[in-house]
């Protein structure tokens, strides 16, 4: 694990098998998340997927509004409980964040067939 630094919310990033996380807290959970798929409780895990929230549409003024994402930290098919979970690594600090908050809500609005979980 190589650790790169601290950013504006003091999470520190770190590189982990080639992989950048931005918190030692997102690693940790990946690791879990990683041994969760080898014994079969998950399956098609990726890193970092990006849902579109809004499309890109062109304003009144003619001027091109580029479309907005959701990016979630970790995205995969729970076997269990048989749908999909996106997941979101979050410190107290950031958990609080407006933006979040904002995407996240409609994240779950337009796709409601999709587990929304926090981890804290």
């Amino acid at each position: 694990m190589k650790i790169i630094k601290q950013n504006k919310y003091h999470n520190t990033k770190v590189i982990y098998n080639g992989i950048k996380f931005d918190s030692i807290k997102e690693r940790n959970r990946f690791l879990i998340l990683e041994a969760a798929q080898k014994k079969g409780f998950i399956s098609e895990l990726e890193l970092q997927k990006k849902f579109e929230l809004q499309e890109s549409f062109y304003d009144n003024d003619g001027k091109k509004q580029r479309a907005i994402h959701y990016i979630a930290d970790f995205f995969y098919y729970d076997n269990k409980l048989k749908c999909y979970v996106a997941e979101d690594v979050k410190s107290k600090i950031t958990q609080k964040d407006k933006v979040y908050r904002l995407k996240s809500k409609i994240f779950m609005y337009q796709y409601p067939n999709i587990k929304f979980k926090e981890v804290l």
